[in-house]
């Protein structure tokens, strides 16, 4: 059975493009631009092919296209265009992030490896994650918020972003480590799961040539104790996306604190959006927050 997404509204198309449903609207009185099909029930609405073109045309106006010469050109035309235009450097990221898109809502994964492999040839594997990947991981959420995509789109998207971390943190594991004493543990709290964040700051750490142990999704604070006995100089890094909630990040905080740096040298560095609301200046000695990875990063 085929449950890939084929139908969207125009709030779909106004949440995956950018542009207002008004706009579209427009464009499709005056200019014809959008051919919207309707159910059986009289509901407008369109198909993969409308969305793919909205995307192309959104791309066209926001690189200085008036729609008045993007609507005199047929749907070839406007792609070959859109290709011609992201030949240029600076604009690979922008119409990557929109085939990327289209891949997570038709579940393409030949799409989604295509695009890479086109950002692989002219970027680092660290600028496509921090130019590409992050920026649609933030509006995956919007969309997700907008219920604009379901849970099974931001999985398998999320799964194949996984894979590509995974491919580059294993070729980071031939770099010489550093002889340096501190080890870093990479965990998330109990019932966390949002683990590519967390991914992303082992694959740093890594390429840096410090010693990590990553422990990965929904660890409790207790198991945290075991590396105590083996290592002296411990960094905990953790990712709060979604837990702690925000009510209850002080009680988190102060239990880890008691029961992980009571008595060392050890330290809690944090961050995600659930961190964000912190008093840097009321945390607990030992706990630092990070407003972003690369943040974090200088840090080191």
């Amino acid at each position: 059975m085929n449950n890939i997404k084929v139908e969207f509204s125009i709030k779909d198309l106004e949440n995956l493009s950018g542009i207002k449903a008004h706009t579209i609207r427009i464009w499709e009185k005056r200019y014809n631009l959008f051919q919207p099909k309707r159910t059986e029930t009289n509901i407008r609405y369109y198909t993969t092919e409308s969305l793919q073109k909205i995307l192309n045309v959104a791309f066209l106006n926001n690189n200085g296209y008036k729609i008045s010469k993007i609507s005199s050109l047929t749907n070839e035309e406007i792609s070959k265009l859109v290709n011609e235009i992201t030949s240029k450097e600076l604009q690979v990221e922008n119409h990557a992030i929109n085939s990327l898109k289209l891949s997570m809502l038709t579940f393409n994964e030949h799409l989604f490896h295509k695009t890479y492999n086109e950002l692989i040839e002219l970027k680092t594997f660290k600028e496509i994650f921090y130019n590409t990947f992050l920026p649609l991981l933030h509006h995956i959420g919007i969309l997700w918020q907008t219920e604009t995509i379901t849970p099974a789109h931001e999985h398998f998207v999320s799964t194949l972003i996984k894979q590509k971390l995974l491919l580059n943190i294993e070729k980071n594991n031939v770099v010489e480590q550093n002889k340096r004493e501190k080890i870093f543990v990479l965990f998330l709290p109990e019932n966390e799961i949002h683990e590519i964040g967390l991914m992303l700051i082992n694959y740093e750490l890594k390429s840096k040539g410090y010693q990590t142990i990553f422990l990965g999704q929904s660890i409790p604070t207790e198991s945290l104790k075991d590396p105590l006995s083996l290592y002296d100089d411990i960094t905990f890094i953790s990712y709060f996306t979604i837990k702690p909630e925000r009510e209850d990040i002080d009680n988190y905080l102060q239990v880890f604190k008691q029961t992980i740096l009571h008595n060392n040298t050890n330290e809690l560095w944090i961050l995600g959006n659930m961190a964000k609301s912190l008093e840097l200046n009321k945390l607990p000695k030992g706990i630092s927050a990070f407003n972003t990875i690369k943040d974090l990063v200088k840090n080191l």
